[in-house]
């Protein structure tokens, strides 16, 4: 055995659901909610994964699973990776983000098109290899094609980069700051990790988050309650269930 190879690996298991080339991995569970009721899928048509659940639907015109809800880079790359021994190929990300960039509002909704690394996941999946000065990267034909829908779909959004850490409580002005003239637009927790193992494991990953709260002028402005938030959301659920059916 080559001595960076891993003693442990995700394998299939006993009774693996049928591959869907195509997973959407659901970070908050009112949004995993959202769109499990968008297509009429109950628990009859799910399993537990993790301290997660997967959706399977039945419906041939959904050929794709749902995964959520969860938290932080090390758990959603657990996810990815049982996604990918049973077969998925193409992961789309969805969740929320604070605005860092003042240009970025309650609400909004951000295509990342790439992600600085401030989490420990990423360095065990060669992100060094496959991305320059810290920052992981998208699958550029998965990212373009979800920024052509919704163009397409009249959803107007911001594209850039996005910031992941593992502390969201060590969000310091001094970070913000540096961020900030990085061009970066929102900080979250799962998407650097994301892309880096999707790329380890060749496989296309990309993301959407939805602002749920503001830190760009260094004090927190919560915005869990706003209903430009909860519209957003749910039009970044039915969004992205068309997306996924056409991928």
């Amino acid at each position: 055995m080559n001595k960076e190879d891993a003693i442990v690996n995700p394998v299939k298991g006993r009774n693996p659901p049928d591959p869907k080339p195509v997973a959407l991995m659901v970070s908050s569970k009112t949004d995993l909610d959202c769109i499990c009721n968008l297509i009429n899928i109950g628990d009859d048509q799910s399993r537990v994964l993790h301290n997660s659940r997967f959706f399977s639907p039945k419906d041939s015109d959904y050929n794709f699973s749902i995964t959520g809800p969860f938290a932080g880079a090390p758990y959603a790359v657990m996810l990815l990776e049982t996604l990918t021994a049973w077969g998925a190929s193409r992961i789309m990300f969805y969740g929320w983000c604070g605005a860092v960039s003042d240009s970025v509002k309650i609400g909004d909704i951000i295509v990342a098109t790439s992600a600085f690394v401030d989490e420990g996941t990423s360095k065990h999946y060669g992100y060094n290899e496959f991305s320059a000065n810290g920052v992981a990267l998208p699958s550029s034909d998965l990212t373009e094609r979800i920024k052509g829908f919704l163009r397409q779909s009249g959803l107007l959004f911001h594209e850039g980069p996005v910031w992941t850490t593992d502390a969201i409580y060590r969000e310091t002005p001094g970070k913000v700051v540096y961020y900030k003239e990085k061009n970066v637009l929102g900080v979250e927790m799962e998407l650097s990790a994301i892309y880096s193992a999707a790329r380890f494991r060749n496989i296309e990953a990309a993301g959407i988050l939805v602002v749920s709260d503001e830190i760009s002028a260094m004090k927190w402005r919560p915005g869990f309650r706003e209903i430009r938030f909860k519209e957003s959301r749910i039009a970044a659920c039915e969004a992205l269930i068309k997306i996924c059916q056409i991928l």
